[in-house]
């Protein structure tokens, strides 16, 4: 409360132009002021608006008890120049501004001030009501339109998170607005778009992942439900929290999860130096927000499925026309002339012509039962029969399969087992495909004098499977892209060497079918490594 230093005044409201009891009853606030700022009129609506009653003002420099810190000086420049009989910008007009009340807490008014002259001196009539519902509708309804509008016109996700973030941060006034989403394989969040107030360096609270259920945006993430944080300081149970937020000014922050569907894909936060409107209403309003991203990224994820389907049909007619052509080519003109020249032919000839022939016809099936897995992978419909297997004798017998390919090749194939048995609950036809799949591209893509490397190990209920090659490697860029269907990295499209790109899917379908994993590995040198980790049990 503060105390006047000035003159006593008197707060008899006969200095009023309006009867006390048309003032008493109104249902605006009326405060009364004299040229030195000082309350000599205050009625109930006021001490209901303000929480101050009649006796706690009367005679106090109203500027101090309404008006929010940063704003007061200008409030004092302008009192002087209305005290001073110049017109000033304020007489008359309907004006909204920010107050704050007894407890400190900030809200918005609308306020029209008149001016009287009477035998105390000037006079300055102040009415005002509580503008804050009308104008939280405003600010959000304006918030939520150019959000709208900047995901329309976005022609990227990152032009579009990056506008949403720029619209909270500018027209809400948070001073650190975020968008989080999930990456691939969703073992961590990044911050997909960053916006932070100009004044303000907020670098030291910045950070640029977060693992599920760590920190504000990853818990939103895990939980799939929104999260008030009334006080960063006291939530210990965050990596940006105490300190270092204090250190930044921001006290409060709110997290609501972005959803495509019912599925969580990310998290929306803001933090402020305060809360202005309430907790549930600040959270719906967020959430809507969250929504509107949401139809966002299912209207593109609708626009590129239908892109990819388009490029799909164009790589399956390609793989048609090459992947089939070439054997059913090979299979007609060596039977052709298998048929022209039989009479002339010794035994080892046409066995060689009969080697040629079913080497393409085994190409042939091969493609085809890609292709059925295929068809039963996106229908669901691949079949995983659990039964108590081995994993060293199916690696050891797809080892011995591609032995003579590696040996025409020169390659070196070091095979690191261990002594013992590696038991688990699989599939052990799957697991031979997967064994197959892995090392036969290893075989493929590793030039003359390679060396193919298979590991395995068991540790805590899991295996860890790997397979190195030395070969012509993938590109970091690429390596997201290795289990899309029909995918090959531009090494093996430069070189011409073939495949239709369906091993890896099949191989992470029957992996995942198994509450596995696969994965590129860490790799010193040319070529690549794969990572399986498989569980035991079933």
């Amino acid at each position: 409360m503060h105390k006047s230093t000035g003159p006593s005044v008197s707060c008899d409201h006969s200095v009023l132009d309006e009867p006390q009891a048309v003032l008493a009853a109104a249902l605006e606030a009326y405060v009364a002021v004299d040229a030195d700022g000082r309350v000599v009129g205050w009625n109930p609506a006021a001490e209901a608006l303000f929480g101050y009653t009649h006796a706690q003002v009367c005679g106090e420099p109203v500027i101090d008890l309404v008006f929010p810190d940063r704003h007061r000086d200008s409030h004092r420049a302008g009192l002087a120049q209305l005290a001073a009989g110049e017109p000033g910008t304020v007489l008359g007009r309907r004006l909204r501004m920010p107050v704050q009340d007894a407890e400190g807490h900030e809200f918005q008014v609308e306020m029209t001030v008149v001016a009287t002259t009477g035998p105390r001196g000037r006079i300055f009539h102040a009415f005002c009501h509580d503008i804050t519902a009308a104008h939280r509708a405003s600010r959000f309804t304006a918030v939520e339109s150019d959000v709208s509008r900047g995901l329309a016109e976005a022609d990227s996700s990152e032009s579009a998170v990056e506008r949403v973030v720029q619209v909270l941060g500018t027209t809400m006034g948070w001073p650190m607005a975020e968008v989080w989403l999930a990456t691939e394989p969703r073992s961590s969040l990044s911050c997909a778009a960053r916006h932070t107030a100009p004044a303000r360096d907020l670098s030291e609270f910045e950070i640029p992942a977060v693992e599920p259920g760590a920190g504000l945006p990853g818990q939103v993430y895990a939980t799939g439900q929104p999260r008030w944080i009334p006080d960063l300081a006291e939530d210990t149970s965050l990596p940006r929290c105490g300190r270092a937020a204090a250190r930044v000014g921001l006290h409060v922050a709110v997290g609501v999860p972005i959803c495509v569907g019912s599925d969580a894909i990310g998290a929306l936060c803001v933090y402020g130096n305060r809360a202005e409107d309430p907790e549930d209403t600040l959270t719906v309003f967020l959430t809507g927000i969250a929504a509107q991203m949401g139809q966002y990224w299912e209207r593109r994820r609708a626009e590129e499925l239908a892109v990819e389907l388009a490029h799909t049909k164009e790589e399956f007619l390609a793989l048609v026309t090459h992947e089939l052509r070439n054997p059913l080519a090979i299979i007609a003109s060596t039977a052709e002339m298998f048929d022209k020249d039989l009479d002339t032919l010794t035994l080892d000839d046409q066995r060689g012509y009969l080697g040629t022939i079913s080497r393409s016809a085994n190409r042939l099936t091969l493609l085809a039962d890609d292709l059925l897995d295929l068809s039963r992978l996106e229908s669901g419909n691949l079949a995983i029969r659990l039964t108590d297997t081995e994993l060293s004798g199916i690696i050891g017998a797809a080892v011995d399969a591609v032995r003579p390919d590696a040996a025409a090749k020169r390659l070196t194939v070091i095979v690191d087992l261990p002594s013992g048995r590696l038991p688990l609950c699989a599939d052990p036809d799957r697991l031979r495909q997967v064994a197959d799949n892995l090392l036969t591209n290893a075989v493929k893509y590793t030039p003359h004098g390679g060396t193919v490397t298979v590991c395995a190990t068991a540790e805590d209920g899991w295996i860890r499977w790997t397979v190195s090659d030395t070969g012509i490697g993938i590109p970091p860029a690429e390596r997201p892209q290795m289990f899309r269907r029909f995918y090959r990295a531009s090494t093996a499209t430069d070189r011409r060497i073939p495949g239709v790109g369906l091993g890896l899917v099949i191989t992470r379908a029957i992996i995942e079918r198994h509450h596995g994993s696969i994965t590129f590995g860490d790799h010193d040198g040319p070529g690549t490594t794969f990572v399986i980790r498989i569980p035991t049990e079933a």
